[in-house]
Protein backbone atom coordinates (compact mmCIF):
# COMPACT_ATOMS: atom_id res chain seq x y z
CA UNK A 1 0.00 0.00 0.00
CA UNK A 2 1.41 3.41 -0.95
CA UNK A 3 2.41 5.80 1.79
CA UNK A 4 0.09 8.79 1.87
CA UNK A 5 1.69 11.89 0.37
CA UNK A 6 0.61 13.93 3.40
CA UNK A 7 2.84 11.77 5.60
CA UNK A 8 5.92 12.11 3.44
CA UNK A 9 7.36 14.83 5.60
CA UNK A 10 9.55 14.94 8.63
CA UNK A 11 7.09 16.44 11.11
CA UNK A 12 3.85 15.25 9.51
CA UNK A 13 1.91 12.25 10.72
CA UNK A 14 1.71 11.58 14.45
CA UNK A 15 0.70 14.76 16.34
CA UNK A 16 3.74 16.47 17.83
CA UNK A 17 2.07 16.91 21.18
CA UNK A 18 2.20 13.12 21.68
CA UNK A 19 5.97 13.15 21.89
CA UNK A 20 8.58 10.97 20.14
CA UNK A 21 7.46 8.79 17.27
CA UNK A 22 7.99 5.10 18.05
CA UNK A 23 9.76 2.73 15.70
CA UNK A 24 6.45 1.05 14.80
CA UNK A 25 4.80 4.39 14.03
CA UNK A 26 7.83 5.57 12.08
CA UNK A 27 7.97 2.40 9.98
CA UNK A 28 4.24 2.39 9.32
CA UNK A 29 4.28 6.03 8.25
CA UNK A 30 7.36 6.01 6.03
CA UNK A 31 7.99 2.42 5.02
CA UNK A 32 11.35 0.62 4.81
CA UNK A 33 14.66 2.41 4.38
CA UNK A 34 16.57 1.50 1.20
CA UNK A 35 19.96 -0.09 1.87
CA UNK A 36 21.91 0.83 -1.27
CA UNK A 37 24.32 3.57 -0.32
CA UNK A 38 25.46 4.47 -3.84
CA UNK A 39 21.88 4.85 -5.05
CA UNK A 40 21.20 7.07 -2.04
CA UNK A 41 24.09 9.36 -2.94
CA UNK A 42 22.81 9.69 -6.52
CA UNK A 43 19.29 10.45 -5.27
CA UNK A 44 20.50 13.06 -2.80
CA UNK A 45 22.70 14.70 -5.42
CA UNK A 46 19.75 14.89 -7.79
CA UNK A 47 17.50 16.31 -5.05
CA UNK A 48 19.66 19.39 -4.54
CA UNK A 49 19.48 18.96 -0.75
CA UNK A 50 21.71 21.52 0.97
CA UNK A 51 23.14 21.09 4.44
CA UNK A 52 21.03 22.58 7.22
CA UNK A 53 23.78 23.16 9.76
CA UNK A 54 24.61 26.66 8.55
CA UNK A 55 27.06 26.41 5.65
CA UNK A 56 24.52 25.12 3.09
CA UNK A 57 26.98 22.79 1.34
CA UNK A 58 25.41 20.25 -1.10
CA UNK A 59 24.78 17.10 0.92
CA UNK A 60 25.25 14.63 -1.94
CA UNK A 61 28.62 16.13 -2.87
CA UNK A 62 29.76 15.93 0.74
CA UNK A 63 28.77 12.26 0.98
CA UNK A 64 30.57 11.42 -2.26
CA UNK A 65 33.76 13.15 -1.07
CA UNK A 66 33.85 10.93 2.02
CA UNK A 67 32.81 7.83 0.08
CA UNK A 68 35.81 8.25 -2.23
CA UNK A 69 38.07 8.06 0.82
CA UNK A 70 36.09 5.85 3.21
CA UNK A 71 36.92 2.31 2.07
CA UNK A 72 34.94 0.86 4.96
CA UNK A 73 36.87 2.84 7.57
CA UNK A 74 35.03 6.16 7.60
CA UNK A 75 32.99 7.65 10.45
CA UNK A 76 29.62 9.43 10.38
CA UNK A 77 29.25 12.22 12.92
CA UNK A 78 25.60 13.26 13.18
CA UNK A 79 25.76 16.86 14.37
CA UNK A 80 23.01 17.82 16.82
CA UNK A 81 25.05 20.28 18.90
CA UNK A 82 22.74 23.19 17.98
CA UNK A 83 24.52 25.91 19.88
CA UNK A 84 22.66 28.73 18.10
CA UNK A 85 20.56 30.40 20.84
CA UNK A 86 17.63 31.17 18.52
CA UNK A 87 17.38 27.72 16.95
CA UNK A 88 15.39 24.73 18.22
CA UNK A 89 14.77 22.79 14.99
CA UNK A 90 17.51 20.16 15.50
CA UNK A 91 16.23 19.45 18.99
CA UNK A 92 12.73 19.08 17.56
CA UNK A 93 13.93 16.59 14.95
CA UNK A 94 15.88 14.52 17.48
CA UNK A 95 13.21 14.63 20.17
CA UNK A 96 10.12 14.05 18.04
CA UNK A 97 11.48 12.07 15.08
CA UNK A 98 14.50 10.21 16.49
CA UNK A 99 14.16 7.25 14.12
CA UNK A 100 14.26 9.55 11.10
CA UNK A 101 17.57 10.98 12.32
CA UNK A 102 18.98 7.51 13.03
CA UNK A 103 17.79 6.28 9.62
CA UNK A 104 19.71 9.09 7.95
CA UNK A 105 22.86 8.33 9.93
CA UNK A 106 22.72 4.61 9.10
CA UNK A 107 22.04 5.37 5.44
CA UNK A 108 24.98 7.77 5.38
CA UNK A 109 27.23 5.13 6.93
CA UNK A 110 26.30 2.66 4.18
CA UNK A 111 26.83 5.32 1.53
CA UNK A 112 30.27 6.56 2.61
CA UNK A 113 31.71 3.28 3.87
CA UNK A 114 31.60 4.03 7.60
CA UNK A 115 31.94 1.45 10.34
CA UNK A 116 30.93 3.81 13.18
CA UNK A 117 28.32 6.47 13.88
CA UNK A 118 28.77 9.21 16.47
CA UNK A 119 25.68 11.11 17.53
CA UNK A 120 26.98 14.48 18.75
CA UNK A 121 24.17 16.06 20.77
CA UNK A 122 24.25 19.24 22.85
CA UNK A 123 24.79 18.53 26.54
CA UNK A 124 21.88 20.81 27.41
CA UNK A 125 19.48 19.08 25.02
CA UNK A 126 18.36 16.55 27.61
CA UNK A 127 15.07 15.53 25.95
CA UNK A 128 16.77 15.07 22.59
CA UNK A 129 19.51 12.84 24.02
CA UNK A 130 16.95 10.80 25.91
CA UNK A 131 14.76 10.38 22.82
CA UNK A 132 17.69 9.33 20.62
CA UNK A 133 18.97 6.95 23.31
CA UNK A 134 15.54 5.35 23.71
CA UNK A 135 15.20 4.99 19.93
CA UNK A 136 18.59 3.27 19.67
CA UNK A 137 17.60 0.85 22.40
CA UNK A 138 14.27 0.21 20.67
CA UNK A 139 15.75 -0.76 17.33
CA UNK A 140 19.25 -2.06 17.98
CA UNK A 141 22.00 -1.78 15.37
CA UNK A 142 24.75 -3.96 14.00
CA UNK A 143 26.71 -0.78 13.40
CA UNK A 144 28.52 0.72 16.43
CA UNK A 145 26.65 3.88 17.44
CA UNK A 146 27.61 6.10 20.36
CA UNK A 147 26.27 9.33 21.79
CA UNK A 148 28.69 12.13 22.68
CA UNK A 149 27.45 15.15 24.66
CA UNK A 150 28.61 18.32 22.90
CA UNK A 151 29.70 21.20 25.16
CA UNK A 152 27.31 24.10 25.48
CA UNK A 153 29.37 26.52 23.40
CA UNK A 154 28.39 28.39 20.27
CA UNK A 155 31.47 27.23 18.37
CA UNK A 156 31.12 23.57 19.41
CA UNK A 157 28.84 22.72 16.49
CA UNK A 158 31.30 23.77 13.78
CA UNK A 159 32.42 20.56 12.08
CA UNK A 160 36.12 20.78 12.89
CA UNK A 161 35.29 21.70 16.50
CA UNK A 162 33.01 18.66 16.74
CA UNK A 163 35.77 16.37 15.48
CA UNK A 164 38.34 17.90 17.82
CA UNK A 165 36.01 17.41 20.77
CA UNK A 166 35.31 13.76 19.95
CA UNK A 167 39.04 13.15 19.52
CA UNK A 168 40.55 15.27 22.27
CA UNK A 169 37.77 16.77 24.40
CA UNK A 170 38.52 20.29 23.10
CA UNK A 171 35.84 21.88 20.89
CA UNK A 172 38.01 24.39 19.03
CA UNK A 173 37.25 25.07 15.38
CA UNK A 174 39.92 25.70 12.76
CA UNK A 175 39.88 26.76 9.12
CA UNK A 176 43.04 24.97 8.05
CA UNK A 177 43.49 21.54 6.42
CA UNK A 178 43.04 18.71 6.85
CA UNK A 179 39.27 18.99 6.88
CA UNK A 180 37.16 16.27 8.54
CA UNK A 181 36.29 14.56 5.25
CA UNK A 182 40.03 13.99 4.79
CA UNK A 183 41.03 13.16 8.37
CA UNK A 184 38.54 13.41 11.19
CA UNK A 185 37.46 11.18 14.08
CA UNK A 186 40.33 8.87 14.94
CA UNK A 187 42.24 10.20 11.95
CA UNK A 188 39.71 8.61 9.58
CA UNK A 189 37.63 10.25 6.82
CA UNK A 190 34.59 11.64 8.60
CA UNK A 191 31.21 12.81 7.34
CA UNK A 192 29.98 15.57 9.67
CA UNK A 193 26.34 16.14 8.83
CA UNK A 194 23.61 18.08 10.57
CA UNK A 195 20.81 15.90 11.98
CA UNK A 196 18.06 17.62 9.98
CA UNK A 197 20.04 17.04 6.79
CA UNK A 198 20.34 13.34 7.67
CA UNK A 199 16.63 13.01 8.38
CA UNK A 200 15.69 14.51 5.00
CA UNK A 201 18.29 12.33 3.28
CA UNK A 202 16.42 9.29 4.60
CA UNK A 203 13.16 10.61 3.18
CA UNK A 204 14.77 11.32 -0.19
CA UNK A 205 16.18 7.79 -0.30
CA UNK A 206 12.67 6.47 0.25
CA UNK A 207 10.64 8.70 -2.04
CA UNK A 208 13.18 9.98 -4.57
CA UNK A 209 14.60 13.34 -5.60
CA UNK A 210 11.57 14.25 -7.71
CA UNK A 211 9.37 13.94 -4.63
CA UNK A 212 11.60 16.31 -2.65
CA UNK A 213 11.98 18.91 -5.37
CA UNK A 214 8.34 18.58 -6.36
CA UNK A 215 7.11 19.58 -2.91
CA UNK A 216 7.79 23.23 -3.76
CA UNK A 217 7.26 25.42 -6.80
CA UNK A 218 10.95 26.26 -7.25
CA UNK A 219 12.31 22.81 -6.32
CA UNK A 220 13.88 23.93 -3.05
CA UNK A 221 12.20 21.15 -1.07
CA UNK A 222 11.19 21.12 2.57
CA UNK A 223 12.93 22.47 5.64
CA UNK A 224 12.65 23.10 9.35
CA UNK A 225 12.80 26.66 10.62
CA UNK A 226 12.64 28.29 14.05
CA UNK A 227 10.58 31.46 14.25
CA UNK A 228 10.85 33.91 17.14
CA UNK A 229 9.44 37.30 18.08
CA UNK A 230 5.91 36.38 16.97
CA UNK A 231 2.66 35.44 18.70
CA UNK A 232 3.20 31.74 18.01
CA UNK A 233 6.94 31.04 18.10
CA UNK A 234 8.48 27.63 17.61
CA UNK A 235 9.64 25.13 14.99
CA UNK A 236 7.83 24.82 11.67
CA UNK A 237 8.28 22.54 8.68
CA UNK A 238 7.80 24.70 5.61
CA UNK A 239 7.94 24.49 1.86
CA UNK A 240 11.17 26.33 1.14
CA UNK A 241 10.60 29.32 -1.08
CA UNK A 242 7.53 30.47 0.87
CA UNK A 243 7.63 34.29 1.10
CA UNK A 244 9.03 35.54 4.39
CA UNK A 245 6.00 37.75 4.96
CA UNK A 246 3.73 34.73 4.65
CA UNK A 247 5.79 32.71 7.15
CA UNK A 248 5.67 35.50 9.69
CA UNK A 249 1.97 36.07 9.10
CA UNK A 250 1.16 32.41 9.69
CA UNK A 251 2.88 32.68 13.08
CA UNK A 252 0.73 35.53 14.29
CA UNK A 253 2.68 38.65 13.34
CA UNK A 254 2.77 41.19 10.54
CA UNK A 255 6.07 41.92 8.88
CA UNK A 256 4.60 45.19 7.63
CA UNK A 257 4.56 46.56 11.19
CA UNK A 258 7.90 45.10 12.35
CA UNK A 259 11.16 47.04 12.45
CA UNK A 260 13.39 44.30 11.06
CA UNK A 261 13.92 40.57 10.89
CA UNK A 262 17.06 38.61 11.72
CA UNK A 263 17.58 35.90 9.11
CA UNK A 264 19.84 32.93 9.80
CA UNK A 265 20.57 33.35 13.51
CA UNK A 266 23.48 35.02 15.30
CA UNK A 267 25.73 34.49 12.26
CA UNK A 268 22.92 35.80 10.07
CA UNK A 269 21.95 39.23 8.82
CA UNK A 270 19.44 41.89 9.75
CA UNK A 271 16.95 42.72 7.03
CA UNK A 272 14.63 45.73 6.99
CA UNK A 273 11.14 44.33 7.45
CA UNK A 274 9.74 46.10 4.40
CA UNK A 275 12.37 44.38 2.22
CA UNK A 276 11.39 40.90 3.36
CA UNK A 277 7.70 40.70 2.54
CA UNK A 278 8.02 38.91 -0.79
CA UNK A 279 11.48 37.39 -0.26
CA UNK A 280 11.42 33.61 -0.86
CA UNK A 281 12.77 31.88 2.24
CA UNK A 282 15.04 29.27 0.68
CA UNK A 283 18.84 28.84 0.71
CA UNK A 284 19.56 29.77 -2.91
CA UNK A 285 17.03 32.62 -3.04
CA UNK A 286 18.44 34.13 0.14
CA UNK A 287 22.00 33.70 -1.11
CA UNK A 288 21.08 35.59 -4.28
CA UNK A 289 19.83 38.42 -2.08
CA UNK A 290 23.08 38.47 -0.10
CA UNK A 291 21.55 36.78 2.94
CA UNK A 292 22.40 33.49 4.65
CA UNK A 293 19.82 30.78 5.24
CA UNK A 294 22.05 29.59 8.08
CA UNK A 295 20.21 27.29 10.46
CA UNK A 296 16.78 28.50 9.33
CA UNK A 297 16.12 31.14 11.99
CA UNK A 298 13.56 33.90 11.49
CA UNK A 299 13.57 36.36 14.41
CA UNK A 300 11.21 39.31 14.14
CA UNK A 301 12.08 42.60 15.83
CA UNK A 302 8.88 44.33 16.87
CA UNK A 303 8.02 47.98 16.22
CA UNK A 304 8.90 49.07 19.78
CA UNK A 305 12.21 47.21 20.01
CA UNK A 306 15.63 48.79 19.63
CA UNK A 307 17.81 47.34 16.90
CA UNK A 308 21.00 48.79 18.41
CA UNK A 309 20.36 47.10 21.74
CA UNK A 310 19.36 43.83 20.10
CA UNK A 311 22.55 43.86 18.04
CA UNK A 312 24.67 44.72 21.07
CA UNK A 313 23.32 41.71 22.98
CA UNK A 314 24.21 39.40 20.11
CA UNK A 315 27.71 40.81 19.59
CA UNK A 316 28.36 40.63 23.34
CA UNK A 317 27.30 37.00 23.37
CA UNK A 318 29.52 36.15 20.41
CA UNK A 319 32.48 37.86 22.07
CA UNK A 320 31.90 35.77 25.20
CA UNK A 321 31.74 32.63 23.05
CA UNK A 322 35.14 33.18 21.40
CA UNK A 323 37.24 30.05 20.97
CA UNK A 324 40.10 32.13 22.43
CA UNK A 325 42.69 30.98 19.94
CA UNK A 326 43.56 34.17 18.03
CA UNK A 327 43.91 37.90 18.61
CA UNK A 328 41.28 39.12 16.14
CA UNK A 329 38.63 37.16 18.03
CA UNK A 330 39.83 37.55 21.62
CA UNK A 331 40.74 41.24 21.43
CA UNK A 332 39.10 42.52 18.25
CA UNK A 333 35.67 41.04 18.84
CA UNK A 334 35.73 42.04 22.50
CA UNK A 335 36.63 45.63 21.60
CA UNK A 336 33.78 45.74 19.08
CA UNK A 337 31.35 44.28 21.62
CA UNK A 338 32.33 46.77 24.33
CA UNK A 339 32.08 49.71 21.96
CA UNK A 340 28.71 48.57 20.62
CA UNK A 341 27.49 48.20 24.21
CA UNK A 342 28.48 51.81 24.95
CA UNK A 343 26.52 52.97 21.93
CA UNK A 344 23.50 50.86 22.91
CA UNK A 345 23.52 52.42 26.39
CA UNK A 346 24.01 55.94 24.89
CA UNK A 347 27.38 56.27 26.59
CA UNK A 348 29.27 56.27 23.30
CA UNK A 349 30.25 58.90 20.77
CA UNK A 350 30.52 59.56 17.06
CA UNK A 351 34.12 58.38 17.33
CA UNK A 352 32.91 55.04 18.77
CA UNK A 353 30.53 54.64 15.85
CA UNK A 354 33.33 55.34 13.40
CA UNK A 355 35.50 52.77 15.21
CA UNK A 356 33.05 49.89 14.92
CA UNK A 357 32.41 50.73 11.28
CA UNK A 358 36.16 50.56 10.63
CA UNK A 359 36.85 47.54 12.83
CA UNK A 360 34.02 45.52 11.31
CA UNK A 361 35.66 45.86 7.91
CA UNK A 362 39.06 44.90 9.31
CA UNK A 363 37.95 41.87 11.33
CA UNK A 364 36.56 39.61 8.60
CA UNK A 365 38.91 36.95 7.25
CA UNK A 366 41.57 37.41 9.91
CA UNK A 367 40.57 34.82 12.51
CA UNK A 368 41.79 31.27 13.10
CA UNK A 369 38.20 30.16 12.37
CA UNK A 370 35.11 31.88 11.00
CA UNK A 371 33.72 33.05 14.33
CA UNK A 372 34.91 36.67 13.86
CA UNK A 373 33.56 36.64 10.29
CA UNK A 374 30.07 35.73 11.47
CA UNK A 375 30.03 38.48 14.08
CA UNK A 376 31.38 41.05 11.62
CA UNK A 377 28.72 40.14 9.04
CA UNK A 378 25.94 40.48 11.59
CA UNK A 379 27.17 43.88 12.78
CA UNK A 380 27.72 45.12 9.23
CA UNK A 381 24.08 44.37 8.42
CA UNK A 382 22.96 46.11 11.62
CA UNK A 383 24.86 49.26 10.68
CA UNK A 384 23.06 49.25 7.33
CA UNK A 385 19.55 48.54 8.64
CA UNK A 386 19.74 50.57 11.87
CA UNK A 387 22.20 53.22 10.67
CA UNK A 388 20.05 56.18 11.71
CA UNK A 389 19.48 54.70 15.16
CA UNK A 390 23.19 54.05 15.66
CA UNK A 391 23.75 57.73 14.85
CA UNK A 392 21.06 58.83 17.31
CA UNK A 393 22.53 56.61 20.03
CA UNK A 394 26.01 58.04 19.40
CA UNK A 395 24.55 61.53 19.86
CA UNK A 396 22.72 60.53 23.07
CA UNK A 397 19.31 61.09 21.46
CA UNK A 398 17.97 57.54 21.81
CA UNK A 399 16.59 55.86 18.73
CA UNK A 400 13.36 55.96 16.81
CA UNK A 401 11.86 53.33 19.12
CA UNK A 402 12.95 54.78 22.47
CA UNK A 403 13.02 58.23 24.14
CA UNK A 404 16.34 60.02 24.57
CA UNK A 405 18.41 59.29 27.67
CA UNK A 406 17.80 61.72 30.49
CA UNK A 407 20.65 64.19 31.05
Amino acid sequence: MAVLTANRRLLDGRPLRLGPESLAEHSARLGPLPTSGDEAIRAIEASGLLGRGGAGFPVGRKWRSVAERGDGQAVVLANGAEGEPLSAKDRAAMTLRPHAVIDGAILAAAAVGADEVVLYIGAGHVAARRSIGDALAERGSRLPVRIVAAPERYVAGEESAAVHFVNDGDARPTSVPPRPYERGVGGRPTLVQNVESLAYAGLIARFGPDWFRGTTEDGAGLGLITIDGVAHPGVREIELGTPLGEIVGASGARLETARAVLVGGYFGRWLAARDGLDLPFAPLALRAAGLPFGCGVVSVLGPDACGVRATSRIIGYLADESAAQCGPCVFGLRAIADTTARLADQRGSAADLARIERWTGQLAGRGACRHPDGAAGLLHSALAVFGDDFGRHAAGRGCSSRPARAA
